[in-house]
């Protein structure tokens, strides 16, 4: 149990900050409330009603979080790489460039397809 002590310390300060920024901020703060503010903010545009379904995104939408959640994992992967880089020896290199190849195929192929596109 002595191993996680600090890990535990640092939560419960962590979770003390935060209740005591919140308490803090509400006492403290200034309480103006007017319409305007305790309306929905929606960049700037009016909000207007929506249909009984909700509304649909568009699917271009999902597309580019996927890719750009594709591209973040490939960083994460990187990361490591670039640390050990002189102890992983001509084997890290050559399993790096087939990793960067497969990827790069991959952002060749939606870059052909149009998924990077804004109509």
């Amino acid at each position: 149990m002595n191993v996680y002590t600090p890990i535990l310390v640092l939560g419960a300060l962590a979770a003390a900050f935060t209740v005591f920024s919140v308490v803090v901020a509400s006492a403290v703060g200034p309480k103006r409330y007017n319409r305007a503010k305790l309306e929905a903010y929606e960049c700037g545009i009016e909000p207007t009603p929506q249909p009984a379904g909700g509304g649909r995104f568009p699917v271009k939408y999902y597309l580019t979080a996927m890719l750009f959640i594709i591209f973040d994992i490939e960083i994460v992967f990187l990361y490591p790489w670039a640390v050990h880089f002189d102890s992983l020896g001509m084997f890290g290199l050559v399993e790096m460039l087939i990793f960067v190849a497969l990827i790069g195929i991959a952002y060749a192929y939606d870059w052909r397809r149009g998924g990077l596109e804004w109509d």
